[in-house]
């Protein structure tokens, strides 16, 4: 009985195999060495929440401005701007205070003499912070994007709600 010729398929790993292997490490070196795994300075994240905080605390005078303005509107305005406090501390939470974040928010725009104008204010920044943050939280990880998910979200519920008021 003659032997089978010997395969041609030589021993070891294959093309294909170490190809996947290399694009594999690949990635996960690009995953952990990246731009901000370094002591450079806060990551992505860090800077998100640091920026989140602050805009959050910008708000809040926002609502400290109107409610001094227009004290008629605290019960309709309190429950909202306890929110956004409760906001600003959620990104604060766990963050070390930099410079930058610890700088006073810019003073707000100028409080309408009527309470309509002032409520419809209050709603057009909630809005837009909360259009901010939903196009923000594609750039950041995970914890901070939902966080910043969820506060948009709010952001925009309290938008809605201001301009029942509003009308």
């Amino acid at each position: 009985m003659p032997y089978p010729p010997p395969s041609r398929t030589p021993s070891g790993p294959r093309r294909r195999t170490l190809l996947a292997s290399a694009a594999g490490a690949a990635l996960l070196a690009g995953c952990s060495a990246g731009a901000d795994s370094g002591d450079d300075g806060p990551s992505a994240g860090a800077r998100a929440r640091a920026r989140a905080a602050r805009d959050s605390r910008g708000l809040l005078a926002r609502y400290d401005a109107v409610l001094a303005a227009h004290p008629a509107l605290t019960d309709r305005l309190r429950p909202l701007r306890a929110e956004v406090a409760a906001h600003a501390a959620a990104f604060e939470e766990g963050t070390k205070p930099s410079p930058a974040a610890s700088k006073p928010p810019a003073a707000p725009a100028a409080v309408p003499a009527a309470e309509k104008d002032a409520v419809a204010q209050l709603a057009t920044a909630e809005r837009a912070l909360a259009d901010r943050r939903a196009k923000e939280l594609l750039q950041v990880p995970g914890e901070v994007a939902r966080l910043l998910a969820s506060v948009a979200a709010a952001g925009a519920a309290h938008a809605y709600l201001l301009t029942e008021v509003a009308r």
